[in-house]
């Protein structure tokens, strides 16, 4: 089993640990972290679903990950419930932005497995526990203000965020957003190209033509009557008239 360069801290708490001896130590449940500074100390499991016994480590005592456990080296530090409820921390803690407007819920975080230091957090809009939900990513950077249970940034809305994942809804917005987007920038770039043709036109104007205009005649060739033209058979009949030895009469 190998180390990832960072971790999500929800897959650390879901997995098993198990010592280096081999022991089984319960499923991780809560973050051991340092808010001031943004950096994870080690996380906390359940040897077993009765009694209040805790068993913290430390976050150099990884050693391995693997599908549904984690591997550790040396000895956990012991503890209860109630003392591990008075740790400081920043995960469901509620996100203000500006005009202490409500945003969402911290639910989770990027965590550099080398120094511990938290990269970003994962901010959920609705219940995190809901599954396909979308989450925004906030680093410490913009947060001006932390208090137990509260942070505060100069935020409108959690839009201003960068998207780490898009649930179907927020997909299908997003998408329509831009396809709306698309098609209006269409519209205005036909509208301009029609602009320009009719201020400059591409075909040559020509002179307007009066609806039944004709070409003018001369009233002296209107008058004149046709000539007639000569009748071929009338011609061959003439002809063979005029000859005496087909006359016959004689």
């Amino acid at each position: 089993m190998s180390l990832p360069e960072q971790l999500l801290l929800s897959d650390l708490l879901r997995r098993r640990v198990r010592c280096d001896q081999g022991l089984d130590h319960g499923v991780g449940f809560v973050a051991w972290m340092h808010p001031p500074v943004h950096r994870l100390l080690g996380w906390a499991s359940r040897p077993s679903s009765f009694g209040p016994k805790r068993e913290v480590w430390r976050l150099n005592q990884l050693r391995g990950l693997g599908e549904l456990e984690v591997l550790v080296k040396g000895e956990p530090a012991q503890s209860d419930q109630t003392t591990l409820e008075r740790l400081p921390t920043l995960m469901q803690a509620q996100l203000f932005g500006l005009g202490d407007q409500p945003l969402g819920t911290l639910v989770d975080a990027a965590v550099d497995l080398r120094t511990g230091a938290i990269r970003h957090y994962l901010v959920s809009r609705s219940d995190p526990r809901l599954p396909g939900s979308s989450r925004w990513r906030l680093s410490p950077e913009r947060i001006d203000d932390q208090r137990p249970g509260q942070v505060f940034a100069r935020l409108q809305e959690l839009d201003d965020l960068p998207l780490a994942r898009a649930s179907v809804r927020q997909e299908f917005m997003r998408r329509s957003r831009r396809w709306r987007d698309q098609v209006q920038d269409l519209g205005d770039r036909f509208e301009q190209k029609v602009e320009g043709w009719l201020e400059d036109p591409p075909w040559p104007e020509e002179s307007p033509r009066q609806p039944f205009e004709q070409e003018p005649w001369d009233q002296d060739d209107w008058d004149q009557e046709p000539a007639q033209q000569p009748n071929p058979r009338s011609r061959r009949s003439h002809e063979r008239a005029s000859q005496p030895g087909d006359d016959p009469w004689i």
